[in-house]
């Protein structure tokens, strides 16, 4: 089967092409791939999509038709069908099932053109007011955390994004985790959010508020999360030897992927603790930065902040907090900085605690909206 590359990220060349890869009548789509040279894929294919992630390594994963239409499925099983908005580049995973959802419910997607704003947000949103049979239709989308945040701070003073806002039946919030501030301010506001977890691996979103989508298992082993579904890619392009690392496959036959996150399951609830290679060790102790950086996100103003370990003559590693000016003005450099390490320190311990607060005009972020932790790394070393 032939793989054929979509050069460019405009949605509406991709949701034609995922048509015809989908209904099986064109080619398999290749998204974010160097090269414009067709390759052959296995027959099933839909799908292969190249991203680097926030680590910096390429990976082309390998999705197919079935895995693709199974997590749309269970999707519309767990929150309900309806009209999806497309906010996020269609060439990542989450705007990718975006388009999915659409196709498999047999409805045209919104499409947010242009660069994301709150205002074009608004505009669209509102537009996809519908109604079958004097029913309302459900509408949907999915968003990263820091859009999430920039909604609500413009929705304060803006009613047309607060009344967009809350006309969703459902934002699906995936990428990274959502801090429990943006949580709660979510809430208040009347707004319906699902978090969600997953990865390109898993097509997208299959745990929904900690509860495994219908098919979706989950296990720890050795402290690593760890899931099978029928949503798992076939694996990774041209690379056996990374594909089988990371999909296990038990006596039963029944595959696993290695998520390399560090997790709990209680009571049937999945609790993801961060990742398992995030770790510094600072004066020879391990630290979870993921962690620390959940600490600090719970601190007014570093909302969205970032956490990344750097060289640190006295302890080996240590870790910074990167945020941006805009939010963090609304206290002192030092006194965030001295609320942060603090919160850190009650839950974690003082040898958790980070030795530096950087405030940057913004987070560089990747184009599907999580931060750039690599850049944002090199930043900060070039300033220590």
């Amino acid at each position: 089967m032939r793989l054929e590359h979509v050069a460019g990220d405009d949605p509406r060349d991709i949701l034609r092409a995922l048509r015809g890869a989908l209904h099986g009548a064109g080619p398999a789509l290749g998204l974010g791939m160097v090269g414009a040279e067709p390759v052959e894929v296995e027959p099933g294919t839909a799908v292969v999509v190249t991203t680097s992630g926030s680590t910096g390594v390429p990976k082309s994963v390998v999705l197919s038709r079935s895995a693709l239409t199974s997590s749309a499925l269970a999707t519309a099983a767990r929150i309900g069908d309806g009209a999806w908005l497309l906010a996020l580049p269609a060439s990542y995973v989450a705007g990718l099932q975006v388009l999915v959802r659409a196709i498999v419910s047999g409805r045209e997607p919104a499409v947010l053109s242009g660069r994301f704003s709150p205002q074009a947000f608004a505009s669209a949103a509102l537009m996809m007011a519908s109604s079958d049979g004097g029913h309302r239709i459900p509408t949907y989308t999915s968003l990263v955390p820091a859009q999430l945040s920039r909604l609500l701070d413009a929705g304060e003073s803006d009613r047309s994004v607060a009344t967009a806002l809350t006309s969703f039946e459902a934002i699906l919030i995936g990428g990274q985790a959502l801090p429990a501030a943006t949580l709660e301010r979510a809430q208040a506001a009347g707004v319906r959010v699902v978090r969600t977890y997953g990865s390109t691996e898993t097509s997208g979103g299959c745990v929904y508020d900690g509860r495994p989508l219908d098919g979706v298992r989950a296990r720890i082993v050795a402290g690593e999360l760890q899931l099978s579904s029928p949503t798992l890619a076939d694996g990774y392009l041209g690379d056996p030897e990374r594909t089988d690392a990371a999909f296990l496959r038990d006596p039963d036959g029944s595959r696993w992927y290695r998520t390399g996150d560090t997790g709990l399951i209680e009571d049937g609830v999945v609790r993801v603790r961060g990742r398992i290679d995030n770790v510094i060790v600072s004066g020879g102790i391990n630290i979870s930065l993921d962690r620390v950086e959940r600490i600090v996100r719970s601190v007014p103003g570093l909302q969205n902040a970032v956490v990344v370990g750097i060289p640190d003559e006295k302890w080996g590693e240590a870790s910074v907090v990167v945020a941006s000016r805009g939010e963090a003005l609304r206290r002192s450099e030092s006194v965030q900085l001295e609320e942060a390490r603090a919160a850190v320190a009650d839950e974690i311990g003082p040898h958790a605690r980070p030795v530096r607060l950087v405030l940057v005009d913004e987070l560089a972020l990747l184009p599907s909206g999580k931060p750039d932790r690599d850049s944002i790394r090199r930043l900060v070393a070039a300033l220590h």
